[in-house]
């Protein structure tokens, strides 16, 4: 009778039950202003994820009722945070925290940044969460850096995210950390040296997440998701074209949803399936691993290089930042003609 009983209850449980999770960040222009936003449409996105970080969240109303859609479209209980309203003049933020309930629950530790340099206009807001499937723990922090007038105007913040990541270490002891967010920088930037310097890779490393204006564009890689390399079991990871889901250009995206895509990753067996918004599949999510680039990959996914096993996909990560593939030579075992096969591979970034 039990072993009848627990085959039933097998049966009846969720495959995903059996997987990981979803994690996802997006800037979700000025959700909570009235400015025509329709939230079944920012909701029917945010429901793919298990975990979402929010940026550009204007009032803790409009997260209420993101959730509360969420929930209507999904029939599941959803939770959410927000952090206080943050800037430093009359425009000011709230940064939030919206996961499914039978996927991952909060842990503890949800804080602003003590940021006794005041070098952020919008300190970051984190908090320490943990998978329901898996037990998995993870501290993700989630962040809006500045746009300014120009690229260096956002520099200082991006330097600062360095001395941040050694703080969520000391906050969060040995959890795997995320930061999230919108950071108005690709990610091979120069001014992104002292992040990589702590060996902190971008998850995002190709394409782009802001709206063009002409349908089908996008303009520049700026959201992402930051982590150390193998901390997480990252099995997927990309960018969700979402204006497609809605069969809607992209000046009607940027008006009723966001100018913004979200970036996503997945951990363990957990995928990303897209629907439609008439319940279709749609197989919309831009992935990002593509190619392979020897200064952000990850270790586990250099050994797809000809040559590289793991023990030099360790010596690339650890040689990092390379000035040109040709470098790959002061490696052992990798000469100038294993280099010449591997440029030739086709895997590699252009």
């Amino acid at each position: 009778m039990i072993i009848r009983l627990f085959v039933a209850w097998l049966a009846m449980t969720p495959l995903l039950a059996l997987g990981d999770i979803v994690i996802g960040s997006w800037n979700i222009q000025h959700l909570g202003w009235d400015n025509n936003k329709r939230f079944d449409k920012v909701a029917h996105v945010a429901s793919h994820f298990d975990f979402l970080a929010i940026q550009e969240l204007m009032n803790e109303a409009a997260l209420e009722r993101l959730k509360q859609e969420v929930e209507e479209i999904t029939g599941e209980s959803w939770s959410s945070m927000a952090s206080h309203a943050l800037g430093r003049s009359t425009y000011r933020e709230h940064y939030a925290f919206l996961w499914r309930d039978s996927a991952v629950e909060y842990d503890s530790g949800a804080v602003i940044f003590i940021d006794h340099r005041d070098m952020f206009a919008r300190e970051p807001y984190s908090a320490k969460f943990r998978s329901l499937r898996t037990g998995q723990e993870f501290a993700a922090a989630t962040v809006h850096i500045t746009y300014g007038r120009r690229i260096g105007d956002r520099l200082p913040e991006i330097e600062a995210l360095a001395d941040y990541w050694q703080w969520l270490d000391k906050v969060y002891p040995d959890t795997p950390r995320l930061i999230l967010g919108d950071f108005n920088l690709r990610p091979e930037h120069p001014g992104w040296e002292p992040v990589r310097e702590l060996g902190v890779i971008p998850a995002i490393t190709q394409r782009a997440t802001t709206l063009g204006l002409a349908d089908g564009r996008y303009a520049n890689l700026y959201d992402n998701i930051w982590k150390i390399s193998g901390s997480l079991d990252v099995t997927e990871r990309g960018i969700v074209r979402f204006p497609e889901l809605f069969g809607i250009g992209h000046e009607r995206a940027r008006d009723v949803v966001s100018d913004h895509a979200p970036v996503y990753l997945t951990l363990g067996s957990a995928t990303l399936e897209l629907t439609a918004f008439d319940g279709s599949l749609h197989d919309l999510a831009e992935a990002s691993v593509l190619c392979i680039d020897i200064n952000a990959t990850e270790a586990d996914l250099l050994t797809d290089l000809p040559h590289v096993g793991p023990a030099r996909a360790e010596a690339i990560e650890a040689g990092r930042p390379w000035q040109s593939l040709q470098d790959l030579s002061r490696i052992r075992g990798i000469s100038p003609g294993r280099v010449d096969e591997i440029q030739a591979s086709g895997l590699l970034c252009n």
